[in-house]
This record gives structure tokens, C-alpha cells and sequence, in this order.
């Protein structure tokens, strides 16, 4: 059976707008405002599953999901670097991000790596296509879209740093577990296929 899988990505946030590691803040005014006028736009749902983060629970909500269904998938654990900025770490661990940066198994923040993140993902993907029927929505962080893409496309992990997902965009996949197709990044409030 094919399974419909929407991931949304979270309207923007302070940490979004200073390249910080998530620190599970809120939503800013811009984003809460750009959520809940995007509201309506989706098409009727049979599970939603939202990430753990303030923010993606605050664009569940806006966008007027039943954000209590199911916990959805954290996004990647940034171990000591959480609440930083690209910068702070940058000036203080240039060798360990630039390892991160090229290296999906490193994890040099005492976190998750790339290809944790990856395979995380992808066993919760092909699970839920397994358990659940109908249409999903998954508001999660961008970290979630793009590894849920790089393992759906069968693409390098090297490719994970080069997918874009801008704040409140979807992504949908259709297939089933290790057979998926891929439509990125439609911005909330376009048309979409019922």
C-alpha cells in the first residue's frame, strides 16, 4: 500500500535567525503570525506526529493540527554546541565543525551524528508507513526533512548539508518503506494535491 507522508518544517524562530543550535525556543512574532495565516492550507490528515522542540509544537498548533496524536521525531541532539551560535562554535571548535561538516559519522559535540540522524530517521519513516494508513503530517525540524530526504532518495550523506528546507515549507513523500518519491519544499499556503 502507498503511504503519504508530509513533513512540514516549523515556522522561523530566534535560533533559526541566528544560525544557533536549537535551545527549544518559541516561535518569534513573524513566525507565529506567518503560521497561523498559513492555517487551513493543508489537506485533510489521519495522523499527525509533531517533534518534541517548542517550535514545531507552537506551528503544529497554529496551523490548527491535533498536536497531541503522536510524538513525533526529535531533531538532531547537538550535544554541548546546543544554544550556540555557527559562529561561537566556529571560534571555538573550527577543526571538530569542519570534521562534522564533512564527516556524517563524527559527532564531535558529544551528540548525534549525520548518519545517526539519517538512520533514526529513516527507520521511523518506514515505520510509519508500516503502521499507519491515510495521510501524515509531521511538523519537524529542518534536520528531520532533510534527513528523511537524503535516505527516501537513496543519495550520499554528504548530501544532507546541501538540502535547503525553509521555515514552513512541505515536503512529501508517497511510496512505502525503502521505496519513496519526493516533492520539496512547497511553501504552506500553495496549492497541493488532495
Amino acid at each position: 500500500m502507498t503511504s503519504r507522508v508530509m513533513l512540514i518544517s516549523p515556522a522561523i524562530s530566534a535560533a533559526l535567525r541566528e544560525a544557533r543550535f536549537d535551545d527549544d525556543c518559541s516561535l518569534d512574532e513573524s513566525g507565529l503570525r506567518l503560521a497561523l495565516a498559513a492555517a487551513g492550507s493543508l489537506p485533510a490528515v489521519s495522523t499527525v506526529w509533531v517533534s518534541p522542540t517548542a517550535r514545531c509544537r507552537e506551528t503544529a498548533r497554529a496551523l490548527v493540527l491535533d498536536a497531541g496524536s503522536v510524538p513525533g521525531p526529535a531533531g538532531l541532539d547537538a550535544g554541548r554546541w546546543r544554544g550556540a551560535t555557527l559562529t561561537e562554535v566556529t571560534e571555538k571548535e573550527p577543526e571538530a565543525l569542519a570534521q562534522w561538516l564533512t564527516d556524517p559519522q563524527s559527532a564531535p559535540h558529544g551528540g548525534e551524528s549525520v548518519r545517526g540522524l539519517c538512520d533514526r530517521i529513516a527507520h521511523w519513516l518506514d515505520g510509519t508507513a508500516a503502521r499507519v494508513t491515510g495521510r501524515t503530517v509531521a511538523v519537524v525540524e529542518p534536520e528531520v526533512v532533510r534527513a528523511a530526504t537524503v535516505r527516501a532518495l537513496g543519495a550520499p550523506e554528504s548530501a544532507f548539508w546541501r538540502i535547503d528546507v525553509p521555515p514552513l515549507t512541505a515536503t512529501e513523500l508517497s511510496g512505502r518503506a525503502g521505496h519513496w518519491n519526493v516533492r520539496l519544499g512547497r511553501p504552506l499556503g500553495a496549492p497541493h494535491d488532495t
